[in-house]
Order: structure tokens, then sequence, then C-alpha cells
């Protein structure tokens, strides 16, 4: 037997109702579909670790900075279902744009700081975005726990300080980047990518994986591969990058271990 498939919201509180007693856990994975090895091992973790496991489905428009970001994203509604049937998830949402939106979007969630810089730089309105419908999704869920990749570790980031902000009661768990066999992070954008594309990207994640204290050293490789950088930076004990390749653009985060190793006793 598949999951549970619901869209509307009264729909998915009846369900949690009915799957839920008072001292269950839930484990929470939001997604936006398009979903790969990745977003099933957060799946799988989330089975691990909780009675009952929910994951959203929901491509959310106001994340998009660029419409045509938007309309190229993949919808994969069948595909999705079929991974999320094989690695346990009890209850699959796909939330209703008129529903989450019904305020056509007049109220927002924004952070101030770490939403400006890396991909808040160049992706205005991403973050806030994200943090709008987040907010709503562990509002409606209520989760024990929510599961998030370590690969958007931006997001991460602000994840975490929005549930301690708003004195939200959900743990936020994050989950180590899920990658290839060349160490290319795995992303539904990935299948965008021609074979030689995805050549250059897996040269971008090895380039990035280097223990390379000068980071001029890391770019000046960056530079000599067919890509486009917008930006290579070190950031609170990691090394953040984005690029763009055939006009797909793909991120990736590095913690620096040399930073760890000149710190250690």
């Amino acid at each position: 037997m598949g999951p549970k498939v619901v869209e509307t919201i009264a729909d998915l509180k009846a369900s949690l109702s009915l799957n839920t007693g008072s001292e269950a856990s839930v484990g929470f994975v939001p997604t936006m579909g398009a979903l790969h090895k990745g977003h099933a091992s957060l799946v799988t973790r989330a089975r691990r670790e909780n009675d009952l496991v929910v994951v959203s489905v929901f491509v959310n428009p106001t994340q998009f900075n660029d419409p045509r970001d938007l309309e190229k994203y993949p919808r994969t509604r069948e595909a999705d279902l079929e991974v999320l049937s094989k690695n346990g998830a009890d209850v699959v949402w796909f939330p209703l744009f008129d529903e989450i939106y019904a305020d056509a979007y007049r109220y927002q969630v924004q952070e101030t700081e770490l939403s400006r810089v890396l991909c808040g730089r160049s992706r205005p309105g991403h973050f806030t975005g994200m943090l709008s419908v987040v907010t709503k999704l562990l509002q409606l869920v209520r989760p024990s726990k929510a599961y998030f990749g370590e690969k958007d570790f931006q997001q991460l980031e602000l994840v975490r300080g929005l549930v301690k902000s708003f004195f939200i009661p959900t743990d936020i768990v994050a989950c180590e980047t899920a990658r290839d066999e060349a160490g290319l992070a795995l992303s539904s954008r990935n299948a965008r990518l021609s074979p030689t594309g995805l050549a250059t990207a897996r040269s971008f994640a090895r380039e990035l994986a280097r223990d390379e204290r000068n980071i001029a050293t890391v770019r000046a490789a960056l530079a000599r591969l067919p890509l486009e950088i917008d930006y290579l930076e070190d950031l609170n004990g990691r090394r953040f990058a984005a690029v763009m390749i055939e006009g797909v653009r793909l991120i990736d985060n590095r913690p620096l271990a040399f930073i760890a190793k000149e710190i250690s006793p």
C-alpha cells in the first residue's frame, strides 16, 4: 500500500489526526518535487526516526525570482510518488496554491542579514519566498522534526533561525549532501545538463572540494572551465559557490577542513 495522498489542508489535518496519537512523532520533508536520491535519503532518515512521515511536494512560485526558471522546473508527480512509496512516506501532501497563498502573498517572512548574501544577492526575494512558505508548512504539519539537506546550506541556516526566532516547536535536522560517484551534489537541475555540461558540473564539484587555503587558487581553476561564476566565497567555516553551466544554475558548499585543523588544540 502506498502513501496517503492529500491536497487540501482539511484532508491533511484529517490524515494527521487519524495517524498520530499524543505521543507520536512526526517527521516532515518539504520538497519541490523532481525527487532524486538526495530527497530519498531525507525520507529514509525521517522514516527511521519517526512514527509518521509526511512529505510535501510544492513548486513554490514565490521563491523564483526568474519566471523562466519556474516555468522550466520539472513537475514529475507520478515519479515522485513512486520514490516516496519506496522510501516509507506515510502522507504525501500536494498543497494547493490558492490555499497556501489565500492572502495573495501580502504577508511575508523576511530575514535581513544572511538572506542578503551569497544566493540572496543574485536571487532577490528568493529567501523571503522560501521562509514564508516554510513557515506555513511547519504551522500546518506541526512536525516533531523537519529534514533539510546541507547542499542548500544557506537555506538550512535560515530555517534554523526561523524556528528559533518564532518559537516553532520543530527540530531542524541537517542531512549530509547526497552526491554522485564523481562528487557532484545531486540536484533536479542536473537533469537539464547535456553530457558535456554534466562533465563540467563534476569538474566544478571536484575543484570546490579541494582543501585549498587560498580561495584565489580555486577561483582560477573554475575560471578555466566553461562556466560562469556567480559567487565563490568563504563564510562561517564553509566555502560556498554558485555557477551557471549551459544556463543552469548550480550551487554547492564544503566545510573548510583546514580551518578546523587550525583551530584545533
